[in-house]
């Protein structure tokens, strides 16, 4: 009989999922992946096994996908058909925010899910969704072990003065601090440093996460120094659609000369803004970088301006770097990025191989480099997977 794992991803219109099996000695191998995208509206289910071979795909109605609550039921119905007699263990689900006392990964139960809820202001865009399937879980499944993952927990061992703003203490004391995200990405990348290289593990190291969503993390013996990200996931780099850091004063001029609400500087920050707002053409990083347009070009050559300023800052903070690594989607596939920000590092002792690089090769420095430069496939969702694996295996028996 098989035993299995669920990964949930959930977020506003959409929940990604990655089914794991649980093998001999604890090992995990992923069996498949999906998703429902468009929940509330035209939904879609997509399953597709680890080869990538089409498991399922059909259109949902409104009324079949209307809220998260009726996806979870769906993932449900088709994971137990699929599994059929075999064992679904827990259920591993990405949590955005942790806030200032959840460190590791927890067991869900009732009061736990409360008190992450008490959460939703630190991320009101995120948390929610996040919730809303575990909530949905709990009540069609309530003795399934479900596990929560923080994207901020990796970030806590930070020093606290890299945590603070110069904001009254009442409103640090009440959680306005620097959190930092993507740690599960950064995680996962550390949990794999001894495979890269030996003498990685101990190193000053600066991960890129590039996405259309972005952050930089300086790492130094696999614990995390300082990263990009801070209150929100708005901070930092440029990214699709966010800003990346802005001057809090051209909020206040927004608020006074625009009129702009809350509302309306949520709407600007997050979504029309970043390469998108600076090209007025995508989002899409490929797009920009075939584009002809002058706009698109000052969108790409603002992000890579951006980010050497900000590796700066982590060289800073590292006290010096010993390693760059490349991942997420844009950091793992973009070879011109790459290159672009390796120019920027050049002035660190960084000599780029171009050949590598355009190959995508897991080492993309020449011998001669001061630094190493790396191009990793990040894995949150087996990050997940581990996590909760560890969590049930002293207090679940199937």
């Amino acid at each position: 009989m098989n035993n299995y794992l669920l990964v949930i991803n959930a977020g506003s219109s959409s929940i990604k999922f990655s089914i794991y099996q649980k093998a001999i000695l604890s090992s995990l191998r992923l069996d498949a992946t999906g998703q429902i995208d468009g929940i509330g509206s035209h939904a879609h289910f997509v399953v597709k096994d680890a080869q990538g071979q089409v498991l399922s795909d059909c259109p949902l109605s409104a009324e079949q996908a209307n809220n998260h609550a009726d996806a979870i039921i769906i993932i449900r119905s088709w994971l137990l058909e699929y599994i059929k007699g075999g064992i679904l263990l827990a259920v591993g689900h990405r949590v955005v925010h942790g806030g200032q006392h959840y460190f590791t990964p927890i067991l869900i139960d009732e009061n736990i899910l409360m008190d992450l809820e008490n959460l939703i202001p630190l991320a009101p865009l995120h948390q929610p969704h996040n919730l809303a399937a575990m909530r949905a879980l709990l009540e069609i499944m309530p003795t399934l072990p479900q596990v929560a993952c923080f994207d901020t927990a990796f970030h806590r061992t930070q020093p606290d003065i890299a945590q603070l703003f110069a904001l009254p203490r009442h409103i640090t004391d009440a959680g306005v601090r620097r959190y930092g995200f993507h740690g599960l990405s950064y995680e996962y990348i550390v949990s794999i440093l001894p495979d890269l290289d030996v003498s990685l593990v101990k190193a000053r190291i600066i991960v890129a996460h590039l996405g259309n969503g972005a952050s930089l993390c300086a790492i130094q013996s696999g614990r995390s120094i300082a990263t990009t990200m801070g209150f929100s996931p708005l901070d930092g780099l440029i990214m699709g659609t966010r800003c990346g850091s802005l001057d809090p004063g051209v909020l206040l001029y927004l608020m006074n000369h625009y009129n702009m609400d809350a509302h309306a500087l949520e709407q600007l920050l997050y979504y029309q803004s970043g390469l998108l707002g600076v090209s007025g053409i995508s989002n899409d990083m490929h797009t920009l970088l075939d584009s002809d347009d002058p706009q698109a070009k000052e969108a790409v050559d603002l992000f890579v301006y951006r980010a050497g300023r900000e590796i700066g800052s982590l060289v800073a903070a590292l006290g010096g770097l010993d390693a760059l690594i490349f991942t997420g989607g844009m950091g793992e596939n973009s070879a011109k990025i790459r290159e672009k920000i390796c120019h920027q590092t050049e002035w660190l002792g960084l000599k780029l191989d171009a050949s590598a690089n355009e190959a995508g090769a897991l080492c993309i420095s020449m011998s001669s480099s001061t630094l190493s430069a790396w191009v990793v496939n990040t894995d949150e969702n087996r990050m997940i997977a581990l996590h909760t694996l560890q969590q049930i295996s002293d207090d679940y028996k199937p």
